[in-house]
């Protein structure tokens, strides 16, 4: 309802909303509370860059789990800036598994298995074909003051992924 709109667009336009996103990152990193402040400007084109010339952007990023050779990050924005998780992990030099657009490669199958045989005349797919990036809950107060924490399970492909990396780590 109209109400309920208002109350929670307040709550994200002074940034009193909890978002939380998990993220496959390259590489082993150990974060605890890694606190990204870097400015970003997005061009016409929908790319955004770290530049002194863009608006404030500000990220919080924790280690979840660590792999043989990736990362389960959990990523909490404080700004909600154009690909700002993923710009400000480039800028960490820990890109997103799948992000190509940032720098990251897609992951696959055979990176992971010592022993992978790809059926003759196939071509191998990325176990995740897309960024491996997760929105995994929100949170906020509703009109009444209560707490409201969502959290949305894990797609299918991301589950995958992360099964995978726990059986070949």
């Amino acid at each position: 309802n109209p109400v309920a709109y208002r109350h929670l667009a307040m709550q994200f336009e002074s940034r009193k909303v909890n978002k939380v996103y998990h993220a496959v990152v390259e590489g082993i990193k150990e974060f605890s509370n890694e606190l990204v402040n870097r400015n970003l400007l997005a061009n016409n084109k929908g790319i955004a860059k770290v530049s002194k010339e863009g608006k404030p952007a500000q990220t919080v990023f924790n280690t979840l789990k660590t792999y043989y050779a990736h990362t389960l990050v959990e990523c909490k924005p404080i700004t909600g800036r154009l690909h700002q998780i993923r710009v400000h992990l480039t800028y960490l030099k820990s890109p997103i598994c799948g992000d190509t657009l940032y720098g990251g490669n897609p992951l696959f199958l055979s990176s992971l298995k010592r022993r992978f045989n790809l059926k003759k005349d196939t071509e191998e797919q990325p176990i995740m074909p897309r960024v491996s990036l997760h929105a995994y809950s929100i949170g906020f107060l509703g009109v009444d003051g209560t707490e409201i924490n969502v959290i949305a399970p894990y797609p299918k492909d991301f589950q995958v992924l992360v099964n995978q990396l726990e059986k070949t780590s």
